[in-house]
């Protein structure tokens, strides 16, 4: 097992507003950190993790709070649960992610039955499998160690730029009859 080096931040904040616990809370879940306890969270080292600990770190500091970033070296059974949470983590995220891909699949043959073969309806069906590229790259670039639906991932993501390029096809097909 490649050993990662890990931080782990602990922080108190003011009681209120709770505002700004929620604002720290949304960066660390944005950075793809995993929750040890209240107020202590851990994020491996490294790209692409450094500027949005920073962020975090300036974040919980702006609100009058007290950050204290420790860095996690040596003991390999730490480091290895240190892993296995951020790849539940990861896990519950493609967990959340795949049903969006059917969910797409579907609203995809909704308009083909009912013929809503239009450029607008195209433009959007172009913008909801944008987000779904989106929100697959942000998780993958936190996975650094291959969460098991990680590649069912990747094959459904292809899958609906595929049910797109149908769509788009018969969008065409039906602006070129008379």
């Amino acid at each position: 097992m490649s050993q990662v080096p890990w931080r782990v931040i602990t922080y108190r904040l003011p009681p209120e507003p709770s505002r700004h616990r929620v604002a720290v809370w949304r960066e660390l879940r944005r950075l793809g950190a995993v929750p040890l306890q209240q107020g202590t969270w851990a994020v491996p080292e490294g790209e692409p993790f450094e500027a949005g600990f920073a962020q975090v770190v300036e974040v919980v500091k702006a609100a009058g709070g007290q950050p204290v970033v420790l860095a996690v070296t040596g003991e390999e059974a730490s480091a290895a649960q240190l892993e296995e949470l951020v790849t539940a983590e990861r896990e519950a995220e493609w967990g959340e992610f795949l049903p969006d891909c059917g969910k797409y699949e579907t609203e995809l043959a909704g308009e083909v039955a009912k013929g809503k073969l239009t450029l607008a309806e195209l433009d959007e069906e172009e913008q909801s499998l944008d987000r779904l590229r989106r929100w697959y790259r942000t998780i993958k670039a936190r996975d650094l160690f291959g969460a098991p639906s990680a590649s069912a991932a990747e094959r459904r993501l292809k899958e609906c730029a595929e049910a797109l390029e149908g769509f788009a096809e018969q969008v065409y097909q039906s602006r070129d009859r008379p």
